[in-house]
């Protein structure tokens, strides 16, 4: 039998195929979509230079500087992250403090979250997702004896990710705040953290959100506009009412790629955070459940790759595959809630699709580490050595 095993595996690919596609077409979708959602506002820009491919240019150089950066990632091996992770998230967390110092930071639309880099611009709370998968493995690995302890295990790595809540609500940037924490409670929870704990975690998280709802009177109309866009759908219920209205002209095979009424200036971060409502629109219900398997097969083949870890006696390469399935798929979670009004507006752009240099930049190379767990997993079933 294990002959038979080795022998059908020899024959297998070297790498997830369905996991390499799956992320590829969603690049390739968002980049098309992205082109489609920009035309009206680049060719009225001025900052543009009143050039219809504006947003179309830029997004294919950082397509192509991700996937670089990823066939890069794609040669360092898990070991090698597993000891770079503690210094990577310390520089996530310089960077995050660098833009909150006048002079340094950029400030777009009222929040300060970017660095200027000159022909671009980089916002490292993207970086810090990665960083907190790939550092977030690594605690749990070297807590794995204290799982059940609570000052032992969870205590350090509140502290931590209170330290970088902090400095993420400073910008602000919620969105990216309520990403992160839910990738370390998922990987401490997926290390052995027990269920009890992890419920009463849980609860003490929701009430802390609720507590940042309330004193924010942000945040607080944000919440009120998600739950009655039509009510103020001149103000606070503006953006949504406009993602509901391109949702419901879309129906079922949409209006035809190009053809969407409502990101021509209706439709605010049409190419950004509401990409998904112009698919809708042009797309239909088809398209973005199209979009939706996509992101599911991605998830699922994370955590696939992560089982055979276990089974492999892998547990840092299984909590950073799961870790980056956790985190795709809740970001691709908020962001499809909020563009269809399920939840409220948050500044969460759609992985792997949104326009933005830094995102784009982070999810390939997420992508480049979950395809090298993967090929690291084929390489010891076929009993080579790493």
């Amino acid at each position: 039998m294990p002959l038979a095993v080795g022998a059908r595996f020899s024959r297998s690919p070297e790498i997830d195929l369905t996991l390499l596609w799956s992320g590829l077409i969603l690049l390739l979708l968002g980049m098309v979509m992205v082109y489609s959602a920009s035309i009206a506002i680049a060719e009225a820009g001025r900052s543009t230079g009143n050039h219809p491919a504006y947003f179309l240019i830029r997004h294919s150089v950082y397509l192509v500087i991700g996937l670089i950066a990823g066939g890069l990632a794609f040669q360092i091996s898990l070991q090698t992250w597993q000891t770079a992770s503690p210094w990577l998230f310390v520089a996530g967390f310089v960077l995050l403090a660098l833009v909150l110092i006048p002079g340094i930071g950029r400030e777009i639309n009222g929040a300060r979250r970017w660095l200027p880099l000159g022909i671009a611009n980089l916002q490292p709370s993207e970086l810090m997702k990665l960083f907190a998968v790939l550092y977030a493995a690594d605690y749990t690995v070297r807590k794995m004896p204290y799982m059940r302890d609570l000052k032992k295990a969870f205590l350090p790595m509140a502290v931590a990710m209170v330290a970088v809540g902090v400095l993420l609500l400073k910008e602000p940037d919620f969105g990216a705040f309520v990403v992160i924490i839910l990738i370390a409670i998922g990987i401490l929870f997926l290390g052995g953290m027990r269920a009890r704990l992890f419920a009463v975690l849980i609860m003490v998280l929701m009430l802390a959100f609720a507590i940042l709802i309330v004193i924010s009177p942000y945040r607080r109309d944000r919440i009120f506009g998600f739950m009655d866009p039509w009510s103020d759908a001149f103000g606070r219920g503006y953006q949504l009412s406009h993602a509901l209205i391109a949702f419901g002209r879309g129906e079922l095979f949409g209006v035809g790629l190009g053809a969407s009424v409502e990101k021509l200036f209706y439709l605010p971060e049409a190419h950004t955070d509401f990409l998904l409502a112009v698919i809708a629109e042009e797309l239909g219900f088809a398209g973005v459940i199209v979009i939706i398997v996509l992101f599911g097969l991605i998830v699922q083949r994370a955590f696939v790759i992560g089982r055979q870890c276990v089974a492999l006696d892998r547990v840092y390469p299984a909590l950073v595959a799961q870790g980056i399935g956790i985190w795709l798929g809740v970001q691709a979670f908020i962001n499809m809630g909020v563009n269809m009004g399920l939840l409220p507006t948050k500044g969460l752009t759609l992985p792997l699709m949104s326009f933005g240099g830094s995102g784009i930049l982070a999810n390939c190379v997420a992508l480049a580490v979950l395809l090298r767990v993967d090929w690291e997993n084929r390489q010891l079933m076929r009993g080579a050595k790493l």
